[in-house]
């Protein structure tokens, strides 16, 4: 398979392209490096069957050439991370429901299958938990810059089923909860690799608002699993799936479990959301999503622990530290 990645230096982009490539595949991969970064595909150069484009996803002749290449689209590109959306709400929309158009307009030219990213954030302000793919969509007021996020993804999943139920462009829609792992940043507001972070320096652990607010991480190699397993099947196109964790934890006491395995004895310090981000600042208390579709479609459920994911962002963050920690822990656990 010949794949294209917008936003393929990012994060969940990288594990994919990596993934690919393990098992074959040959990969082309966009990015503009405005959140992605080459340290994440460094060590790819050494597939030649990667290939990688630093354009931004408006150069349309580009685009055009690459999906025409590919022969399923995986469009990951997108603004993320709290912070750069409270800091940027235009870039925020511009880059979401823009590109997302352009890919959609290329893909639909030849028919070429396209998976889509959206997020869990879409579900808002709903407190029916856990979150099922058909549930209402409950936002803010635009007067909160918050839900620009969400407003904008949201549009991204009616454009991509738009195109589906219009002109029979082949779609599938994820909406993926929290997705942790290393090469994570915390550098626009990502929760796990600021707090293992913090814990790592011995610097307080800062834990926005009351700390009671709740979230379901899902390993990074699991959403990769889950999303290769959606586009692998005729069943999930034109629909909206889930893919993340359903392990719910508070984020106080996920600080105490990175404090656990990081054997860190740095303090908890709590932060208000209007000092930590803006006045008025609104947050979900939960975020929990139903995975009985994502069962019934790709036959996958995320099974990767809690203290195996800090683990290994604990081990990304400082390789040699953690190294020596699991080898301590281990034989502790042998002696036993």
């Amino acid at each position: 398979m010949r794949a294209l990645i917008t936003g393929g230096a990012g994060f969940i982009g990288s594990h994919l392209a990596e993934r690919l490539l393990l098992r074959g595949d040959e990969v082309l991969l966009m990015d503009d490096l405005s959140t992605g970064s080459m340290e994440n595909i460094r060590h790819l150069k050494k597939f030649e069957r990667m290939h990688y484009f630093l354009e931004p996803i408006e150069n349309r002749q580009l685009l055009t050439e690459l999906v025409d290449e590919a022969d399923v689209i995986f469009h990951l590109a997108a603004a993320v991370g709290v912070r750069l959306i409270v800091e940027s709400p235009v870039r925020t929309i511009e880059t979401n429901v823009n590109g997302t158009q352009l890919v959609l307009e290329a893909a639909c030219k030849k028919r070429k299958l396209v998976f889509t990213a959206s997020t869990s954030e879409v579900y808002g302000k709903n407190i029916n938990v856990p979150f099922h793919e058909d549930a209402d969509l409950v936002l803010g007021p635009t007067t909160k810059g918050r839900w620009s996020y969400a407003a904008s993804k949201a549009l991204d999943e009616f454009l991509a089923l738009s195109y589906w139920k219009e002109k029979r462009q082949p779609v599938v829609v994820a909406r993926l909860f929290n997705t942790v792992g290393p090469r994570q940043t915390g550098r626009y507001g990502m929760v796990m690799p600021t707090l293992v972070g913090q814990a790592l320096e011995g610097t307080p652990l800062t834990v926005y608002g009351t700390g009671k607010q709740s979230r379901c991480f899902c390993d990074v190699r699991d959403t990769v699993e889950a999303i290769l397993r959606l586009i692998a099947t005729d069943r999930a196109v034109g629909e909206v799936v889930n893919i993340g964790s359903d392990f719910e934890v508070t984020i106080e006491g996920l600080a105490d479990v990175i404090r656990s395995r990081t054997q860190s004895s740095s303090p908890v310090t709590y932060i208000p959301y209007d000092q930590a981000y803006e006045p008025g600042f609104e947050d979900m208390l939960r975020r929990v999503p139903s995975l009985e579709k994502l069962e019934k479609l790709a036959n996958f459920r995320p099974q990767t622990t809690l203290p195996e994911i800090i683990d290994r962002v604990a081990e990304h963050l400082d390789p040699k530290r953690n190294r020596d920690f699991v080898r301590t822990r281990q034989a502790a656990t042998a002696a036993d």
